[in-house]
């Protein structure tokens, strides 16, 4: 039995650095949502340069979906067509 550790090696950093960029979008999907609650308290309390939110909650609804898209994706990968 031989073991090709290059390739090994390579799907693990490969594997690694999308775990790592699926995390961080998904976080950068939270935030959006928060920022979109402060924009909204904001409102509600009166301030005058406080805006609806709409784009943090598009913004966050876009980083959902693209994590959706990789954890899709993933799943064909190893289901197969």
């Amino acid at each position: 039995m031989h073991i090709k550790w290059n390739a090994l090696a390579q799907t693990a950093g490969i594997s690694f650095g999308i775990t790592v960029a699926v995390v961080a979008v998904f976080a950068l999907g939270i935030v959006a949502l928060s920022r979109r609650g402060a924009a909204q308290t904001a409102a509600r309390e009166g301030a005058g340069s406080a805006g609806s939110g709409l784009p943090a909650l598009v913004g966050a609804y876009t980083c959902f979906a693209a994590c959706a898209a990789v954890v899709g994706y993933g799943l064909v990968l190893i289901a197969g067509h």
